[in-house]
């Protein structure tokens, strides 16, 4: 295989494992039941008028698999963190206290645990479907080096290599897909 090809199969590789990184971390946003400070990753607090990760506001901690607790840098940003959890739509309450914002996380109903593992599936079929494209566009700068003196052969050989990386990686996101459907279905 010559060099040109390894080079576009490898930066295949690297695509699809950023892709298989990415569908991995939306797939953990996904609540299961248990507390988990990932769950607020996308929460963003109005921070003096400066759009803010809560991360970086307060610390998030989890007691037990129940409870979400966070403390913020200053007390003056209790009510917008609130504010923030509750726009966020995370099927959860906040409770201010007045030190500390505490979070009950409910159990989940059967019904709301068959919408998150159809989320999860469709978060899988958006990683599934990364990882195609990069292959379609890995195929695509094989065929152009026809132009550079590749024989057809040696493209041949590269796109089977491409389509045997697709294929590993899109049995990477089925594994992935189904641990956190065995995860949200377990009570």
């Amino acid at each position: 295989m010559s060099e040109l090809i390894k080079k576009q199969v490898t930066d295949a590789k690297a695509s699809m494992d950023r892709a298989i990184e990415h569908a991995d971390n939306e797939l953990n946003k996904i609540r299961a039941g248990k507390a988990s400070p990932s769950m607020l990753d996308d929460v963003t607090v109005d921070y003096y008028g400066t759009p803010t990760p809560l991360s970086q506001v307060g610390s998030v901690n989890t007691p037990d698999a129940r409870t979400i607790i966070i403390q913020p840098w200053e007390k003056s940003l209790l009510a917008p963190i609130e504010k923030a959890i509750i726009a966020a739509n995370l099927g959860v309450n906040p409770q201010n206290d007045g030190i500390i914002i505490r979070i009950n996380v409910p159990p989940l109903t059967e019904e709301r645990r068959r919408d998150l593992v159809k989320k999860a599936k469709g978060e899988a079929e958006t990683g599934k479907i990364a990882i195609r494209n990069i292959r379609k566009d890995a195929n695509e700068k094989i065929k152009k080096l026809k132009s550079e003196g590749v024989s057809e052969d040696e493209i041949k050989v590269g796109e089977a290599e491409v389509q045997k990386l697709t294929d590993a990686y899109i049995i990477k996101v089925d594994q992935l897909s189904d641990a956190k459907e065995k995860d949200i279905m377990t009570v």
